[in-house]
């Protein structure tokens, strides 16, 4: 097999993908953020996503995480129409491409964050429960311990489970 050969702008990609990705993380996680950082954490999370798509190892998967990633900041920030818009492409996108365990469990999450963002609790309940039932049967513990974390997480905008 052939190595291939990545030029500077693929590696540019490929390393921006990853960076904004993380930087995105880092604002989620911030206890206190300004809209400044707001502001930033959008453009971060929309950032991997361009990078990621023109990365030569760019995979789909690459995108349905992305399109989650973009659903995820938008319901931190309560912009429920942005939220849901983005988790309906990831999950679309998941369905497309068959993926399962980890990444179907979390096209689900994303689903009933946004719904929840939303107000829409009958929605938000049947998004949930399915996120609920294929995480617990996510094969890898770690995996299963990250996802079911964060399942639990908040914002949940006072939607009981």
């Amino acid at each position: 097999m052939e190595k291939q050969e990545f030029t500077p702008e693929d590696k540019l990609h490929n390393y921006l993908g990853i960076e904004l990705n993380i930087q995105t993380w880092n604002l989620l996680g911030q206890k206190k953020r300004t809209n400044d950082d707001n502001i930033r954490m959008i453009q971060f999370a929309k950032g991997s996503l361009f990078h990621w798509e023109r990365s030569p190892v760019w995979e789909p998967i690459n995108t349905q995480r992305g399109e989650w990633m973009l659903s995820h900041v938008y319901a931190v920030l309560e912009k429920g129409e942005l939220a849901l818009t983005h988790a309906e492409k990831c999950l679309e996108l998941t369905r497309k491409h068959g993926f399962d365990g980890f990444d179907l469990a979390y096209a689900y999450e994303c689903m009933a964050r946004a719904l929840a963002c939303l107000g829409k609790t009958k929605e938000y309940t049947k998004f949930y429960d399915l996120a609920e039932s294929f995480g617990n049967k996510i094969e890898g513990e770690e995996d299963k311990k990250i996802f079911l974390s964060d399942l639990k997480s908040q914002p949940w905008f006072g939607a009981k489970k």
